[in-house]
């Protein structure tokens, strides 16, 4: 696990820049001003992209299932596709409307939880950890803002060997969050950018200590209630049925990983505990819901105009010092539970891929556009090529009229 999310983690970034500048050529040859799409068309390219991947990939990625949603920005609803079958050798075909595990999306919600806590002047994001967690002393000058954006120091536990023999020994284990932050009580600090699980979990322990109310009590009544987000969902243990039923099988195909993680390569995973994960990485959704979701943290329609500058303020992962915004130099930034990437031939725009034992999930917002593109596949693999995916469903966009071609191809 740890190494299949270090690669996931450290942001797309090498990966990115690499498989935007093999692409570049082909979308260059896109015309800039392609007909307006015919919706069935669009759909049909976009299922044949999908299935496409699948017969290139499956192998190679240990999957058999890929969602994949498209939200225009002038068109209210997603275009939803699923392609494949729900377990490898199965035959029951993957729907549209199936259920991934979005793994580290769910950092965005919670930052934006307390942004808005602090938009109603409740707490302010620079408050210092000892203020509302006094019981951890030894973080007590890390800020909320240093939780959110990386920079805290704090070790992450999903990396520390007492944490894999634990979940190794019993994958249903019920996690709580004061579990999980003790495997990192006594680890050396960390320097720099550094991503950890343990902010985002120490960070759902602020959101219960400043309302008195459980994480997915706010997370259902002020994020997914009131954005009609109905296909997304949390519990911080076990899922149910009505739940799972969606869901493909999830599995770890990450064979680049010491023991005790061997023994699992090749199970499926998806039923199994998202504890160890909580509000770091444990809603379970739809690739449509996903979008949507999407749309409204990147429109501002969450925050006021304050909290949403906070939310998209940028620290280098490269040096972890602020940045206004990422360069050819600096091309990987971090906000509050969002990234940013300059890469050709897609230039500058925010990306996250979600990482659990058995799924993968990538959201890319183009803002130029406003087009948003949400992927879900059902493996966990050290040979993640996801992104190649997003970028062939771009060029399908740019040729189908449905948003122009990049302005570099273009010239």
């Amino acid at each position: 696990m740890t190494d299949q999310r270090a690669r996931a983690r450290t942001p797309l970034l090498a990966a990115l820049v690499l498989l935007a500048g093999l692409l570049a050529p082909q979308v260059a040859a896109v015309p800039a001003h392609a007909a307006a799409p015919d919706d069935t068309a669009l759909e049909t390219a976009l299922q044949a992209d999908v299935e496409a991947y699948l017969a290139d990939r499956g192998t190679a990625e240990h999957i058999s299932a890929a969602g994949l949603s498209v939200s225009l920005a002038d068109r209210d609803s997603s275009i939803d596709v699923g392609a494949g079958t729900t377990s490898i050798g199965g035959a029951e075909p993957m729907r549209a409307d199936g259920v991934w595990q979005l793994g580290s999306h769910t950092k965005a919600f919670t930052s934006v939880l307390l942004l808005q806590y602090e938009a109603e002047g409740r707490l302010s994001i620079d408050d210092p950890l000892g203020e509302w967690l006094p019981q951890y002393p030894q973080w007590a000058d890390v800020t909320i803002r240093r939780l959110l954006n990386m920079t805290s120091g704090i070790a992450d536990y999903d990396s520390e060997p007492a944490f894999l023999d634990a979940y190794v020994s019993d994958p249903r284990t019920h996690f709580s969050a004061e579990q999980l932050i003790g495997y990192v009580e006594d680890a050396p600090g960390t320097t720099g950018w550094s991503y950890s699980n343990t902010n985002y979990v120490l960070a759902e322990l602020v959101v219960e200590e400043v309302t008195g109310n459980s994480y997915r009590e706010e997370l259902e009544e002020r994020l997914l209630e009131p954005l009609g987000l109905g296909d997304l969902f949390y519990r911080e243990h076990l899922y149910p049925s009505a739940v799972t039923d969606r869901e493909p099988a999830g599995y770890f195909a990450n064979d680049q990983v010491p023991h005790p993680y061997k023994e699992f390569v090749g199970t499926d995973t998806s039923r199994d505990t998202l504890s160890w994960a909580r509000g770091a990485g444990g809603i379970i959704g739809t690739t449509g819901d996903l979008t949507r979701w999407a749309r409204a943290l990147y429109s501002g329609e969450l925050l006021p105009a304050e909290q949403q500058a906070e939310l998209t303020s940028l620290v280098s992962t490269t040096t972890g010092q602020p940045i206004e915004q990422t360069s050819t130099d600096d091309p990987s930034a971090f906000g509050l539970g969002v990234a940013q990437v300059i890469a050709e031939p897609l230039g500058t725009f925010w990306v996250y891929e979600g990482g659990t034992l058995g799924f993968r999930t990538l959201h890319v917002y183009l803002p130029e556009s406003g087009v948003i593109i949400a992927i879900g596949l059902n493996s966990a693999t050290a040979d993640d090529q996801i992104i190649a995916l997003a970028l062939s469903v771009h060029e399908t966009l740019v040729a189908q009229g449905a948003v122009p071609a990049p302005v570099a191809a273009a010239a």
